[in-house]
């Protein structure tokens, strides 16, 4: 017999060995509003299929937790793919990226002919029908070798180019009512599970619908991302150029010796941006209605500093003066920052920086006038004032970086015309297969990890522990207002993870197993196995990642 302990309960039950989670959730009685859709065990998420042969600690979860999310949006892409397939033999279905609270979807008929919506309404129904008879989800473990015979005889060379590029012994695959794909990650046991989508004809591909995080019962609500898609469209293209769709095309272009190619042409492209920003600010500048101030923001980690300095050598290169400061400079008082519910401050709270002080500074910098800008000191929590003076003269654009630049409460006393916004993100171009999206913010979360560890600012447990709390501040205070931005700018780079490997794996193993962000870190670190390591050495010291690097 074994002993488990449930953290949802805080009490002990014994159960016979290889007792699944399944039949462990049934006889633990605990509010469930909700599916139960997997469980931490010792704080590392797995499937409910999953066998327990020692004494574990569990906390079984739903929708509404990271875990649980996961495991239902992995299951309901499979359903998906399952559902195309039954209805359009040998199409290809590829999953291209979370957008929009969603996935945005393509599916090749094969025969030529366009996607309809028609056949998307057909594609819904045949899924419904799948939930209807609730079919198990099997898994099967086999030798790499096995799994990839098989999904190189079912045409899926994507999936086969990354289990090649693995370097494991045996791996597992799903099954689903005889159709069988890879998911990195566990499933749900059965089609029954998935209970809340919708899909839509979307550009030239399907919109897929999740149920809303914080309420499970009603879809995530839908937010029109043109620019975000237009960012996104525009990799695709170069991606698609340099034949890298997915991280097995990168692992197999970084082992053939194409690391320097990758990076030089990643390098050259975002310059390629920089340098027309630089120049639509000059034209601007000189227009009937002159820019005068350039704003730039992003999530955190996204780049914006090293950004701003990019983009300041490319602007002297078009006659302009740049000058410029970050609004963290006017965050307020640390004794006077706003808080959290839990009594820890709220650093990305609007309120943390001093907007009218700032917009005071603003307007008269804007009217001609010398000003001393203050510099925040992080060890002090002080604001200091150190000489640095800034005055605008002719030729001269003032650059503001923040995260919360693009707020219009920040600069509602500038005109529009006088404002040029520019919005930083990490968008990821490719997929670790045509079916297993990358997370979104993971670029960023493991920039942070790194250097927030290398500075010796946070451990990587610290970095992980207030990551939700980044995440819904993002939400809240910056995401909004990216749509409104001039232009969208994607830091993200091809072979960021395969660089960041090297960096994050001995980081992460730093997380100790009792604690609760070992889950995470144990995510992260089977993730980031799937990439080839590469050295930094390729990375130039002016990139944007080079910040997070060191």
């Amino acid at each position: 017999m074994i002993e488990i302990f449930c953290k949802n309960t805080g009490t002990k039950k014994t159960f016979k060995e290889g007792t699944t989670l399944l039949k462990m959730v049934r006889e633990f009685e605990f509010d469930k509003p909700y599916d139960i859709l997997a469980a931490k065990v010792n704080n590392v998420t797995e499937g409910l299929k999953y066998a327990v042969f020692n004494n574990k600690e569990v906390e079984f979860l739903d929708y509404r937790s990271y875990g649980g999310r996961n495991v239902y949006c992995r299951s309901l892409c499979f359903l998906v793919c399952k559902a195309a397939k039954d209805l359009f033999p040998n199409c290809k279905v590829v999953l291209r990226r979370p957008i929009s609270k969603g996935y945005y979807c393509m599916v090749d008929k094969c025969d030529g002919t366009e996607l309809t919506a028609a056949d998307v309404k057909r594609i819904n129904s045949r899924m419904k029908k799948i939930v209807a008879r609730n079919i198990s989800f099997y898994r099967h473990e086999v030798r790499v070798s096995e799994a990839i015979s098989l999904f190189h005889k079912l045409g899926y060379e994507d999936k086969v180019k990354l289990l090649e590029s693995s370097g494991d012994i045996y791996v597992g695959y799903y099954t689903l009512d005889g159709t069988a794909d890879y998911f990195y990650d566990a499933l749900v046991p059965s089609s029954g599970y998935i209970r809340k989508w919708d899909l839509s004809l979307f550009h030239d591909g399907m919109f897929l619908r999740v149920p809303d995080r914080h309420h499970p019962e009603s879809l995530a609500p839908f937010f029109s991302q043109p620019k975000t898609f237009e960012v996104f469209s525009e990799m695709q293209k170069w991606n698609r150029i340099m034949k890298l769709d997915n991280v097995g095309d990168v692992n197999k272009a970084c082992l053939n010796g194409r690391v320097s190619d990758m990076v030089q042409i990643a390098e050259a492209l975002q310059e390629k941006k920089i340098v027309q920003i630089a120049e639509e600010i000059e034209r601007r500048y000189y227009s009937k209605d002159p820019v005068r101030v350039v704003l730039i923001t992003g999530p955190t980690s996204s780049g914006k500093s090293t950004f701003c300095k990019r983009l300041s050598v490319q602007l002297m290169a078009c006659g302009l003066r740049p000058i410029s400061f970050s609004t963290d400079d006017y965050f307020v008082n640390r004794v006077e920052t706003p808080k959290l519910p839990d009594g820890s401050y709220d650093f990305d709270n609007f309120d943390t920086v001093d907007h009218d002080y700032l917009q005071s500074d603003l307007m008269k910098l804007i009217g001609g006038q010398e000003v001393e800008v203050p510099q925040f000191n992080f060890v002090t929590g002080l604001r200091e004032f150190n000489g640095k003076k800034l005055k605008m003269e002719e030729g001269t654009v003032l650059l503001i970086e923040g995260i919360h630049a693009l707020n219009p409460r920040l600069t509602d006393q500038v005109p529009a015309s006088a404002k040029y916004k520019i919005f930083i993100n990490t968008i990821t171009s490719i997929s670790l297969d045509d079916h297993n999206c990358i997370p979104t913010s993971d670029n960023r979360l493991l920039r942070r990890i790194v250097r927030d560890f290398n500075n010796g600012s946070f451990s990587a447990q610290e970095t992980i522990s207030n990551w939700p709390n980044v995440r819904r501040s993002e939400v809240k205070w910056i995401y909004p207002f990216q749509e409104e931005a001039d232009v969208l700018f994607n830091s993200a780079y091809l072979v960021e993870f395969a660089v960041f490997r090297v960096h994050a794996e001995r980081i992460l193993a730093t997380v100790p197993k009792n604690s609760p962000e070992y889950g995470e870190a144990h995510r992260l670190l089977n993730f980031l196995h799937f990439f080839v390591p590469v050295s930094d050495k390729e990375i130039p010291r002016s990139s944007l990642i080079r910040g997070f690097l060191g």
